[in-house]
């Protein structure tokens, strides 16, 4: 197990990377680790609402570029990750999971079958079916946390960024009729020397301010 201190340590690396060294670029065992915290994220039934789009042809992150608020991360970082989630549920998509479990479990789908309903009774078909789609990003900024400790403790810089244009981004990406919209994307990479912000420290409240014992 990870020592604890190094955790601690990590958390107080990472910091919202400004402007990242463009020559360099994250290895393959690496970014797999990356992709898997992506892949291993915690969701609401498991269902796992959501698409991690890696964006890497250049002219596609010229073309986010304005979209980001002129964000010079979106093209120097390494890996620029798009995080997408479904518009709207679908009975689809649950029965998919369920097979998926059933398959990975070595379970008869149809002893899920009342699992499955529910699910269908709530997010697809019930009163949560209207919110559904706001649901499903909140979902999506749990993947982003596991994204961005993992990144730290493997001393990886990442950015979160959500001062995007989601609608712009659909265009470019052509997200347009998938079922899914864009959220907020995080820059993976390594921190450029002459960024002036990983000097600064990290202002926090205190412990005891932020959390209580009831």
């Amino acid at each position: 197990m990870i020592n604890q201190n190094a955790i601690v340590e990590s958390l107080n690396w990472r910091y919202a990377t400004k402007k990242f060294d463009a020559t360099k670029k994250i290895n393959e065992q690496n970014w797999n680790t990356l992709a898997e915290s992506l892949r291993l994220a915690p969701s609401s039934y498991g269902l796992q609402p959501w698409k991690f789009l890696v964006v890497q042809n250049r002219e596609t992150l010229k073309k986010l570029t304005p979209l980001s608020w002129g964000q010079t991360q979106v093209e120097d970082c390494s890996h620029f990750v798009v995080f997408t989630t479904m518009a709207k549920m679908t009975e689809e998509h649950v029965k998919n999971f369920i097979q998926k479990t059933a398959k990975v479990r070595g379970q008869d789908p149809e002893t899920l079958k009342g699992y499955q309903d529910m699910m269908i009774g709530d997010v697809v078909k019930g009163p949560r079916s209207e919110i559904a789609k706001w649901w499903a990003q909140r979902q999506s900024y749990i993947a982003m946390g596991f994204l961005m400790q993992t990144s730290a403790l493997l001393q990886i810089d990442t950015c979160a960024m959500e001062g995007i244009d989601p609608a712009g981004y659909d265009d470019v990406l052509g997200l347009k009729g998938t079922g899914y919209e864009t959220v907020a994307a995080v820059a993976c990479g390594y921190r450029h020397p002459d960024d002036k912000y990983q000097t600064l420290k990290k202002v926090r409240f205190d412990t005891s301010d932020v959390i209580k014992f009831v």
